[in-house]
């Protein structure tokens, strides 16, 4: 009898086993290769194209303010969008005087590539965007807006990009390992503790098969970890009600640097809902922000 139940535990764990291993094979690929969303023409922005340093190519808007303050702000979405998803707010800061560039990330809307590496590739290309700003528009100073992914592949970028005046990070994740284990989680519709210890297995197989077939580590995928080296002001802002990406992520944030950060949590905001919760005040913040920033010219 006991060698009977001993050979069933053995089995029980054999089929866990071979389940995370499955479903964390099917979370990376899913993760690794993100919906493309279309992406519309627009009147009042130009098409922009440059090639990343692994040979990729990424397309951007570019809106042009017509009485300019000699300003720019570099405007990144979150996965699976696209660049359409900014306009709004792109349309925002060049009524106050601000060339934008809104950029489709890698493996997104119309920029090349197949992978999104949630910011360790994207870092790189945030960088070279910077370089393109300087060199065709010669802004004063070019400040960061991301929601989402596109505020932690901001963070990331802090680590090589040292020209922003000021970075703006609504929603973002504190490592990439973290919120996973947060998604998982919200699929199985369990405690947020519960779910996230359940999570653990598939999430970290799945970085191993990520690791072993695309040579990517996302271990090193860690807002958290660039921002506490950086000398840059940042504006973390997450609402209260985010289901998605909870709002501990910007709190660790904030404790990560706490000399350069700035935190705004918004009362009933969801996932990226600080402008929908209260326009005036996410617009008044952001704008203060870009003027008290304490960085100087480019």
């Amino acid at each position: 009898m006991a060698r009977r139940s001993v050979w069933w535990a053995l089995g029980l764990f054999g089929v866990l086993g071979c389940v995370c291993a499955i479903s964390g094979v099917i979370l990376c690929e899913a993760a690794l290769h993100p919906p493309r969303r279309p992406v519309p023409e627009l009147h009042d922005a130009r098409t922009v194209e440059i090639t990343s340093r692994d040979g990729i190519p990424l397309r951007a808007w570019l809106f042009s303010p017509a009485s300019p303050n000699g300003d720019a702000v570099l405007l990144l979405h979150g996965i699976a969008d696209s660049r359409a998803s900014q306009a709004g707010f792109a349309r925002m800061f060049v009524s106050h005087g601000y060339a934008v560039l809104v950029p489709d990330s890698r493996a997104h809307g119309e920029s090349g590539g197949e992978l999104a590496t949630y910011g360790l590739l994207e870092a790189g290309d945030t960088h070279e965007w910077v370089s393109w700003l300087i060199e065709h528009q010669h802004p004063r100073r070019v400040f960061g807006v991301g929601e989402s992914l596109g505020g932690a592949v901001l963070l990331q970028s802090l680590r090589l990009e040292t020209r922003f005046s000021g970075v703006v990070a609504e929603s973002s994740y504190a490592t990439f390992e973290g919120v996973a284990r947060d998604r998982v989680a919200e699929m199985l519709s369990l405690p947020l503790g519960l779910g996230r210890c359940l999570a653990a297995a598939p999430v970290w197989t799945g970085f191993i098969y990520a690791r072993a077939r695309y040579g990517l580590d996302f271990r090193r995928a860690s807002p958290e970890a660039a921002l506490a080296r950086s000398t840059t002001p940042v504006l973390l802002i997450h609402g209260l009600a985010d289901a998605k990406t909870p709002p501990e992520h910007s709190i660790i944030l904030a404790a990560a640097n706490s000399r350069t950060t700035t935190l705004w949590l918004v009362p009933g905001a969801g996932h990226c809902g600080a402008y929908a919760a209260d326009a005036r005040e996410f617009e008044r913040r952001v704008l203060d922000f870009f003027q008290n920033s304490s960085r100087g010219s480019v």
